[in-house]
């Protein structure tokens, strides 16, 4: 053989199977005309940005209040003996605990930092349920001192409990966290007591035994993000099993069962064809599949059923608002003005990475947890008649990992152009980060689309405020 020959090699673009493969050789396979979104609620986008900075978290009280009503319509419709409980860890701004305590939301809070908040909001304690595997012990006293539902995740916290218990007037009311498999993977055993083995039945025994407790709320959360309706039937099966076993045994019929969260937003996992609205089940599918459970019981012993609801109430209510600040890896002529014929064009933009277009964004991943498994809805503020093309969007930070969306179709955009991000109002500001950057005001658009300021751009003071000095290191 010839030492001049070489292997045929597989080039970098073949292969990767990605879902959007077929469209990125395709330019045609485009619309003309990219998606914009010019106003949330009415309101200019580009005037938000410039009135209170970019990037700028923006939540819609109107969506927020419909999606609350639709949740609370889905259930009660089929199920009338049902409360709901907002889930704090998902967005705890104030703002939003209030918005969902006006519309009849109790709280669920996970932490002392959660608990510490919502009573600074006057939630009085027999509207807080506490959830967690770690409950420090301060926490712990004041919560039952306080008349929480404490729902109970482990032995040493049952131990905990009971000792704290020996000086209590009254029954303490408590909730046993249990976990179980619905079919869903992975199955969320770190939390609570197992069913299957029986561990939640002797944990309840004890609770039922002890004269200083009532056995108020069998709890289990399957999950998050679950696109499975059909889950929640056999988790609702299975705590009504238990409940009924409980009942036989001990003579105690559990007051009520709490089915957690885990109900999707509109939202689409990397990977995922959308869009969202065909993807992910409308809430009435989860209404209907743990009502039809809880209905085939007798009346008299239908429990109180709760929800502990977050992601699917909140996240599409929110969005950032980002600007181009740099744009980066243009080396292919726009489609307009050009010789090139269209599957010329059509190749140079499919050559290899350096043929995506890279837009620098004044937010990243330090304001986007979510990025790592949801790919955001991107639009410009402004429509563009130019086609849309391969874009990838960089935050601002001094990382290479610091990438918002890797893929994305965009209009050619230019330093200074505003784009939506959406849906975001879930676990994002809550678990962003003080890194490199000033994290950004955030606005509440009340339902007559005025913009109220729920909490302002941090400053250097909001930062350096807990820190101190030593005094060999003293500023001179």
């Amino acid at each position: 053989m010839s030492e001049l020959y070489v292997p045929p090699q597989i080039s970098g673009e073949l292969g990767q199977a990605t879902p959007k493969a077929a469209a990125d050789r395709n330019f045609f396979a485009r619309s003309r005309q990219a998606p914009s979104l010019s106003e949330i609620d009415g309101v200019s986008v580009e005037t938000l940005a410039s009135r209170f900075g970019s990037p700028l978290f923006v939540y819609s009280e109107r969506d927020l209040r419909t999606k609350a009503r639709r949740m609370r319509r889905a259930f009660q419709a089929r199920y009338p003996k049902t409360s709901f409980a907002w889930s704090v860890k998902t967005n705890y701004l104030n703002a939003i605990i209030q918005l969902f305590r006006k519309e009849g939301w109790i709280a669920e809070v996970v932490s002392d930092f959660e608990y510490d908040k919502v009573r600074k909001l006057r939630i009085p304690g027999k509207e807080i349920i506490f959830n967690g595997p770690y409950k420090p012990a301060a926490a712990l006293k004041r919560a039952i001192s306080e008349g929480a539902l404490v729902h109970v995740d482990n032995w040493d916290e049952l131990s905990h409990l009971e000792e704290l218990a020996r000086d209590a007037k009254g029954p303490i009311q408590l909730g046993l966290r249990v976990w179980l498999d619905a079919g869903i993977r992975p199955v969320w055993s770190k939390f609570g007591f197992a069913l299957a083995n029986g561990e939640a039945e002797r944990a309840a025994a004890r609770v039922i035994g002890n004269p200083k407790f009532r056995l108020h709320t069998l709890h289990c959360h399957i999950g998050t993000y679950i696109l499975a309706p059909g889950a929640y039937r056999v988790a609702a099966q299975k705590l009504v099993m238990l409940r009924e076993r409980i009942n036989a045994k001990h003579g105690h019929l559990v007051d009520c069962l709490n089915l957690g969260g885990g109900f999707p937003s509109h939202s689409l996992l990397h990977g995922m064809m959308g869009p969202a609205e065909t993807a992910v089940p409308p809430i009435e599918d989860y209404a209907e599949a743990i009502a039809n459970v809880l209905n085939e019981l007798p009346v008299k012993k239908r429990p109180l059923l709760r929800l502990e609801s977050g992601r699917c109430l909140v996240d599409e209510a929110g969005y950032l608002l980002t600007s181009v600040v740099a744009v980066k890896g243009i080396n292919r002529p726009s489609i307009a003005n050009s010789d090139l014929s269209g599957r010329d064009y059509k190749e140079r933009i499919v050559l290899g990475e350096d043929s995506k277009v890279g837009y620098v964004l004044d937010a990243g991943i330090n304001l986007l947890y979510t990025a790592a498994w949801y790919q955001f809805d991107v639009r410009p503020a402004r429509q563009a008649s130019t086609p849309a093309a391969p874009s990838r969007l960089y935050g601002p930070l001094c990382m290479a990992i610091d990438v918002v969306r890797e893929n994305v179709d965009l209009p050619p955009l230019a330093a200074g152009d505003v784009l939506s991000l959406h849906p975001v109002g879930a676990y994002n500001f809550v678990q962003s980060m003080q890194f490199i950057n000033y994290r950004p005001a955030i606005i509440l658009l009340s339902e007559d689309g005025t913009p109220e300021v729920i909490r302002s751009r941090e400053t250097l003071e909001d930062i350096d405020g807990p820190e101190r000095l030593p005094a060999h290191l003293s500023v001179a």
